[in-house]
């Protein structure tokens, strides 16, 4: 397991995790070097996790059907992966929480439209809340804030899509509420970029998350 330090993390754009620019706009989409502070080093160093909720980020069906755009990246041994956590979580008393990216009109993540609801081979239960958001940051919607809070949770597992943009943009919201972070490595994808594969995105982001601050796992170290 590696156990590193991350304060913030920014995010990349991509095709089905808009951040509210257009493709052609211009911008730096590297990650950021960024000074861990003690805060961070203490949830770190001394993990409290036993109640850590698991939130699922943006696994809907437009990530998975590949009807107006390409599936995510292993997207059937994402599933795989996200249904075996769920069943961690579950079994170990966490609670579970699915985040619903909410897309303009003509999106194929716009509310209402095909790739818009959780994927339904999750098998969410239906006591188990969906949280929408508009930005990449989940926790952009405070009732995701107030239902981790309600718990007495101090941290959270993170999994989900997309790694660059999704998944950093709630990492680093994440932090700013005072919570510790959980990743799970094999857990989280995308899609290529012009310039770069999903793996590559996908490993670089693992090395930047650990590096900085996040307590990374496997669905493995999990799930025994």
């Amino acid at each position: 397991m590696l156990v590193g330090q991350l304060g913030n993390a920014a995010f990349l754009r991509a095709p089905l995790c808009p951040d509210g620019h257009l493709p052609h706009e211009g911008g730096d989409h590297s990650l950021p070097r960024l000074d861990p502070s003690p805060t961070h080093a203490i949830f770190a160093a001394m993990p409290d996790t036993a109640t850590a909720p698991l939130i699922v980020i943006d696994l809907q069906t437009g990530m998975f059907d590949g009807r107006f755009e390409p599936p995510i990246h292993d997207a059937d041994a994402i599933a795989e992966r996200t249904r075996a956590l769920i069943d961690w979580a579950r079994n170990s008393g966490r609670k579970v929480a699915f985040v619903r990216h909410d897309g303009p009109e003509g999106d194929p993540l716009a509310p209402g439209a095909s790739g818009w609801p959780v994927w339904p081979l999750l098998g969410q239960a239906a006591d188990e809340p969906t949280f929408g958001k508009r930005v990449g940051n989940a926790f952009s919607n405070p009732e995701l804030a107030e239902w981790v809070a309600w718990q007495g949770a101090r941290n959270v597992v993170l999994i989900g899509a997309q790694t660059d943009f999704c998944v950093a943009a709630t990492v680093k919201g994440a932090f700013a509420e005072g919570l510790g972070v959980t990743v799970v490595s094999d857990a989280h994808s995308t899609l290529d970029s012009d310039k770069e594969k999903a793996p590559d995105i996908i490993a670089r982001h693992n090395e930047a998350f650990a590096a900085q601050g996040v307590r990374m796992t496997t669905t493995a170290e999990l799930v025994g």
